[in-house]
C-alpha cells in the first residue's frame, strides 16, 4: 500500500484492488498505517482518499542508515579477520 501511495493519492478501493481484499480489510490496514503516522486519510463524499506521509519514513531511513554503516564496518572487519585465518597454515 505504501508503494502504491508513493505514486500519489488513492482511494481505499484502489488500494485494496491489487491485494484482492475487501473494503473493510483495506480500511483496517490503512488504520494501522494511520496509527503509525505513515498515511493520512480524508473523506470526500463517500470516498476515503489516502496519501502517504513521508516524514516518519525519513526518520526511519536515517536510523536504518546509521546501523547499516555500523554493520558494514563490522562485516568488513570480520571479512579481513577471516582472510587472515585462511592464509595461516594449519597447526
Amino acid at each position: 500500500m505504501l508503494r502504491t501511495l508513493s505514486r500519489g493519492e488513492r482511494n481505499l478501493s484502489e488500494l485494496a484492488k491489487p491485494f484482492k481484499m475487501s473494503f473493510p480489510a483495506a480500511s483496517k490496514h490503512v488504520r494501522v498505517l494511520e496509527h503509525a503516522a505513515l498515511v493520512e486519510r480524508r473523506k470526500v463524499g463517500r470516498e476515503h482518499i489516502c496519501r502517504i506521509n513521508g516524514a516518519p519514513l525519513k526518520d526511519v531511513n536515517a536510523w536504518i542508515e546509521k546501523y547499516r554503516v555500523f554493520w558494514e564496518e563490522r562485516f568488513d572487519r570480520l571479512d579481513d579477520y577471516l582472510k587472515t585465518l585462511k592464509d595461516k597454515p594449519p597447526k
